[in-house]
């Protein structure tokens, strides 16, 4: 026992000896740098499309970063781009869902592998910022977008917004609102886009006043102490902004929809016509908001066939051949 103390004692003093230091240095900036400088590692998709996930397109002081997923084909490019622009009634969703679609990443990424960079976008929920700070944000998005053509292979002089509900209100309101300054005061460079699909969107906020959830939200968007004034309502109305220069205008409802009625679609689809804007309207029947049908399979037609309808209308007003037995 006692022939193994010293070497205990060594133990000891081996364990008291303080750690060496090591040397630490890391670069500095001569200003705060704000940037977020997480790596960004793109994800891999079917059809060698490269996605990036929550790419900050927007930093605006008092608010979290406002930020895009960006999917890139795999061909060189320049390729057009599509931003898309989710739903949730302006205060809810987010950019990887759309309604019935159980993984609607890969959807994006699918229409990606036909030649579009396709961007999801974050906007600002009518809980942090009323109305027009979304219209704002998808401007924002554009423009950052196109500032960044070369990165994501986009060619800027095709672009095409699409949007389902609330998503496909402000995907109206941004095509239609093009330069703007009265409600973006940034937007008088901006370019415009060559084509909008919306999903069961909101063209006219006097007609949602009717029901319940509807005037709810709009008056989360709005602001609205009580019930919204004219003014208001016509303000964030994209039929209030159509004219004769708009582009061509795909809109597709469920005629069932107790959400968003499909009489909304029609007043977007006789005003766009009776400016002499190129629209397509498709009226799915037995079909409630989000193409929730009466069965599972019935869901999932009508999602199909707004999808590859949708997919059609980027391939021929965007300019981009179609994937080779479709004919388009």
């Amino acid at each position: 026992m006692f022939a193994r103390l010293p070497a205990a004692l060594g133990l000891l003093a081996l364990l008291a000896t303080p750690a060496v230091a090591p040397a630490r240095d890391f670069p500095t900036e001569a200003a705060p740098v704000l940037a977020d400088r997480f790596p960004q590692v793109p994800v891999a998709f079917p059809g060698g499309v490269k996605a990036w996930r929550d790419v900050t397109y927007q930093q605006l002081p008092g608010y979290r970063p406002q930020a895009l997923d960006i999917y890139v084909p795999a061909t060189k490019g320049p390729h057009p781009l599509v931003l898309y622009i989710h739903g949730g009634g302006w205060m809810a969703g987010h950019t990887r869902h759309s309604g019935a679609f159980a993984d609607w990443p890969k959807v994006l990424a699918a229409l990606a592998a036909e030649g579009f960079t396709v961007a999801s976008l974050e906007y600002r929920l009518s809980g942090e910022a009323k109305f027009p700070a979304q219209l704002q944000d998808a401007n924002a998005a554009l423009r950052f977008l196109r500032g960044h053509a070369a990165q994501y292979a986009i060619d800027p002089a095709r672009v095409a917004l699409w949007g389902g509900s609330a998503g496909g209100h402000l995907t109206a309101l941004t095509a239609l609102t093009c330069k703007n300054t009265a409600l973006d005061p940034a937007a008088g460079g901006d370019a415009c886009v060559q084509g909008a699909v919306t999903w069961y969107g909101v063209y006219d906020f006097a007609g949602m006043n009717a029901t319940p959830d509807g005037n709810s939200a709009g008056s989360r968007l709005l602001g609205c102490d009580g019930p919204c004034s004219a003014d208001k309502l016509r303000s964030v109305s994209p039929v209030a902004y159509i004219d004769a220069k708009d582009p061509p205008f795909l809109l597709i409802h469920g005629e069932e929809d107790k959400t968003v009625p499909v009489a909304q679609s029609h007043l977007g689809e006789a005003a766009l016509k009776a400016a002499g804007v190129p629209v397509t309207a498709i009226y799915i029947p037995h079909v409630d908001h989000s193409f929730i049908g009466r069965t599972p399979a019935e869901t999932h037609a009508a999602s199909m066939q707004a999808l590859n309808a949708t997919f059609d209308f980027f391939h021929r007003v965007l300019k981009v051949p179609g994937p080779a037995g479709t004919g388009k």
